[in-house]
């Protein structure tokens, strides 16, 4: 069986599909109780096909909440012996050391200004600028970048360049695992995974 890191489940997916599963149950909530309210009265037989398109909507609305909420932690990033394995509800994707030629540490904040950003994304990404994110330098992209952009969010990558930006909540045991797999050495040795991660860190 081939060496295996931990799941680590990426917070950009997790973080957004929170903040939406609240909503679409709400809203699903919301019709099926105007359907229950209007479903009570009198309604002329041409016009019933009203109260099922109501509940129709209702249900795929709910069908989609279940869905979102389920998926939070369907997203991750997990390091093997021989690959990294990115995985989000519709791409799962190997990306070979081979094409790894380093790996470096940022704020979110710096990889991607608030101040180049419209106020709405602002707003809803402010809670993750303060984390730490890991970036992997490519020497190509494992498939066309165009693909790439239409599967993942933007805040994988911060410019043109062969790279794919990674936020983890547990960046350093991350960097850790991936660079003790990646050279080969044990997941339980991270004396080479701590120097890896000490040298991306901006310096004073």
């Amino acid at each position: 069986m081939a060496r295996a890191g931990k799941r680590y489940p990426l917070v950009i997916y997790e973080y957004m599909l929170n903040r939406w599963w609240p909503a679409t149950l709400t809203l699903s909530l919301v019709l099926f109780a105007i359907w229950w309210q209007v479903s009570r009265r009198e309604t002329p037989p041409e016009e019933a096909w009203r109260n099922l398109a109501l509940l129709a909507i209702g249900g795929i609305t709910l069908l989609m909440t279940i869905f979102i909420f389920l998926m939070r932690k369907a997203a991750y990033v997990r390091p093997y012996g021989s690959h990294l394995r990115l995985i989000t509800p519709f791409l799962r994707l190997n990306i070979s050391y081979r094409r790894l030629l380093r790996t470096s540490t940022s704020s979110m904040h710096s990889l991607f200004p608030p101040s180049k950003m419209s106020s709405w994304t602002r707003g809803a990404m402010e809670p993750l600028f303060s984390k730490t994110a890991i970036v992997l330098e490519l020497n190509g992209h494992p498939i066309p970048r165009a693909m790439l952009r239409f599967f993942l969010s933007p805040f994988f990558f911060k410019d043109k360049s062969p790279h794919l930006v990674i936020l983890v909540k547990d960046w350093m045991s991350f960097s850790t695992e991936l660079e003790s797999l990646r050279t080969g050495g044990s997941i339980g040795n991270s004396k080479r995974g701590d120097k890896s991660i000490l040298s991306g860190l901006p310096r004073a």
